[in-house]
């Protein structure tokens, strides 16, 4: 679950509030106006730290984030645009994929990063294309454009492509990334455990989205 301020009116209310002036002898009335109005106060003041918890018992604020992988090979054919797919959660609170649509429970600005690990087995260089959809519509300035190198003998080329936006979303919109490339020979690759050293296995696409501010009111 996540727990967020939405609005600063939630703020503005934690004021000090104005305490009624003391009587000059003991009274009752006056005793019990002051209970009152620091009672309101510290009311306000727990409302709003219990947005802040984390969970129940917990100190800290959990903001909506989520963390995405994918552990498969990734093809496509020349010059078409294609999903990059995502079959991993990682981490989720609040941010969650289905059918590789990265959707936020929450509107706010969002931070999303991701990193690809590419391959090209053509014996040339070629370009590689990588943007950005929000709802299905592509998002305008949000294509990447690099160049993999050709292959080195029988030793395939290899290239690791990390970016980062943010975007402004709203309650249930979803962002998805898309690449094109100019020769199917490069693909999207996930690789085994290695050797020689012993180096863990590797995802063939990495994603996270965070929550970085409430949008302004």
């Amino acid at each position: 679950m996540s727990y967020i301020i939405t609005s600063e009116s939630e703020l503005s209310r934690i004021t000090a509030p104005s305490l009624p002036l003391a009587t000059k002898e003991y009274s009752q009335q006056y005793i019990d106006q002051l209970n009152n109005v620091l009672r309101l106060y510290f009311n306000r003041l727990d409302n709003l730290l219990a947005q802040l918890q984390a969970s129940s018992g917990g100190a800290g604020i959990r903001l909506p984030y989520g963390a995405f992988s994918s552990d498969q090979d990734q093809t496509t054919t020349a010059n078409t645009a294609t999903l990059m797919t995502l079959n991993t959660t990682d981490f989720t609170n609040g941010v969650t994929i289905s059918s590789s649509k990265i959707t936020v429970a929450n509107a706010g600005i969002y931070n999303l990063q991701f990193s690809t690990q590419f391959q090209n087995i053509d014996n040339q260089l070629q370009d590689i294309s990588i943007w950005l959809k929000q709802n299905g519509v592509d998002i305008p300035g949000s294509t990447g454009y690099i160049s993999i190198p050709a292959k080195a003998g029988a030793i395939e080329a290899h290239e690791i492509i990390g970016w980062n936006y943010y975007v402004s979303m709203a309650a249930n919109d979803y962002i998805q990334i898309y690449w094109s490339t100019t020769d199917a020979d490069v693909t999207i690759q996930a690789y085994p455990t290695l050797t020689s050293p012993t180096r863990p296995s590797t995802q063939s696409v990495v994603a996270t989205l965070s929550f970085v501010s409430a949008l302004p009111t």
